[in-house]
Parts: structure tokens; C-alpha cells; sequence
């Protein structure tokens, strides 16, 4: 039978959060078009809070059915895959934004604002733009080693069964995501330009700002394995959850990389 675990191909429960998930979503995003349109932020909110609840449940019951043993080896390469196409999903949402950089770089517009001047200056006349070779650079090769300390923590539980090795990796890869997020505030607090009025400000913002916010999520996602780790979960055969948090967290690395010489290097 189908709910039995005798076989690898084992189907879990049916579960509400899909729903869920997908109807706040729906409110979030209704909710955020009203509210530039001067209607309030509350339908945005309630959806808001909806999907955060969402993946809190959805995601302690996933955890549930790990502990529970129903993530069998087919069961868990459906859920690598299912990630995959998560991470795939991200790189075209960031593809977006260099696509905009690239070709507001290459085609500037004249400084009239209204044709396009393929030899037009970039970036625009009267931006000073961030020496890359000081706080962006030590933020590179502090996000450089916080995904390092990740590599360490999973081949120390894959290689080595050392959970604590595993738990000194996750906590040092936390710390140094939570310090690459100060950086960047300070940052920004320090930017010579804003978002508004001009091109440059709202694509760097925009690219590096949702980058942060990555940044964020992949803190606590590490963090989250850490206490897992605590509570004796994860075996060396069976890690979906911290590999999902690795996989993430290296993808933040690669897309920062991309930032770092495009924005920082190649536009000054």
C-alpha cells in the first residue's frame, strides 16, 4: 500500500500548505499593487503574513516527515530536483536585473533623458560610485568564507560523521552572513547616490538589495540547520534539508561574484 513505507517510492500525506501558500501569495501581490496605488498596506500585509506562516508550517512538517523516516532515496531526489528548479527560478529573477545593468551600461541615455546615446557617459554624470577595492572587496572575501565554513560543516557530516565539526562550520558560516549583512547596511547608509532619479542607483539597489535580502534568508536557513544539527538530526545519508541550505547558500556566493565584477568593477 501506498501510505505503507515498503518500498522506495513512497507517497507522502496530502498537504494543505500548497493552497495556503498559493492564496496568500495571491493576497501579497494583490495587496502590493493596491498599495502603490495609495489603497493602504493591509491586504499586502495580511498575504505577507500568510506566506511567512506558510513556510514556517510547511516547512516544520517537512522536517516531521524526514524525522519520521518517509524521506526515502527516491522521495529525497524528488525534492533535490524540486530545489533545483527553485535555484533555476532564482537565476533567472537575477539574470533580469544584470540584463537591465547591461543595457543601460552599453546604451546610457543622453543626458536630456529622452534618446538613447550609445557613446552617453555611465555611469551618469554626477554619480560617484563605490571604490571596489575596499568595503566591497572585504564583503567579497567574507561571503567568500562564510561559504567555505558551509563546505566545512557538510564535509564534516558527510565525509567524517563529525557533528562537531559540522556545528563550528554552521555557526561560523551564520556569523559571517550576519556581518557581510552590517557591511552592506553601512554601506548603504554611506552611498553618495539614491534609488530614485536615476538609473544607476535604482539598478544597484535593486541588484545588490535583493542580493541582501538572499543573504538574509540564507542566514537563517543555515542557522536552522544548526539547531537541527543540535537536535541530533542529519545522518550522512540523509542531509536534504542542510544540502538544500549549502546548494542556496553557494548560489548566493556565485551571484555576488557576478555582482562584485559587474557592478563594483566593470561600471566604474
Amino acid at each position: 500500500m501506498a501510505h505503507v513505507k515498503n518500498h522506495d517510492y513512497h507517497i507522502l500525506n496530502p498537504s494543505i500548505w500548497p493552497l495556503v501558500g498559493a492564496v496568500a501569495g495571491f493576497f501579497m501581490l494583490v495587496g502590493a499593487v493596491l498599495w502603490m496605488h495609495d489603497n493602504g498596506p493591509w491586504l499586502f500585509l495580511i498575504g505577507f503574513v500568510g506566506v511567512l506562516y506558510t513556510m514556517f508550517a510547511w516547512w516544520g512538517e517537512t522536517i516531521t516527515e524526514n524525522q519520521a523516516g518517509d524521506h526515502t532515496p527516491v522521495v529525497r531526489i524528488s525534492l533535490r530536483y524540486g530545489f533545483i528548479l527553485f535555484i533555476m527560478s532564482e537565476v533567472m529573477f537575477f539574470s533580469a536585473w544584470f540584463w537591465s545593468f547591461f543595457k543601460h551600461a552599453i546604451y546610457p541615455m543622453h543626458p536630456d533623458g529622452l534618446s538613447p546615446a550609445v557613446d552617453g557617459p555611465w555611469p551618469p554624470a554626477g554619480i560617484e560610485t563605490f571604490d571596489p577595492w575596499h568595503l566591497p572587496l572585504i564583503n567579497t572575501l567574507i561571503l567568500l568564507c562564510s561559504g567555505a565554513a558551509a563546505t566545512w560543516a557538510h564535509h564534516a557530516l558527510v565525509h567524517e560523521e563529525n557533528r562537531e565539526d559540522m556545528k563550528s562550520g554552521l555557526i561560523l558560516a551564520v556569523a559571517l552572513g550576519l556581518i557581510f549583512t552590517v557591511f552592506q547596511a553601512y554601506e548603504y547608509g554611506h552611498a553618495a547616490f539614491g534609488f530614485a532619479g536615476n538609473i544607476y542607483g535604482a539598478n544597484f539597489f535593486m541588484a545588490t538589495g535583493f542580493h541582501g535580502f538572499h543573504v538574509i534568508v540564507g542566514t537563517i536557513f543555515l542557522f536552522i540547520c544548526y539547531l537541527r544539527v543540535r537536535r541530533g538530526h542529519f545522518t550522512a545519508d540523509n542531509h536534504i534539508g542542510f544540502e538544500a541550505a549549502a546548494w542556496y547558500w553557494h548560489f548566493v556566493d556565485v551571484v555576488w561574484l557576478f555582482l562584485f565584477a559587474a557592478v563594483y568593477i566593470w561600471a566604474q
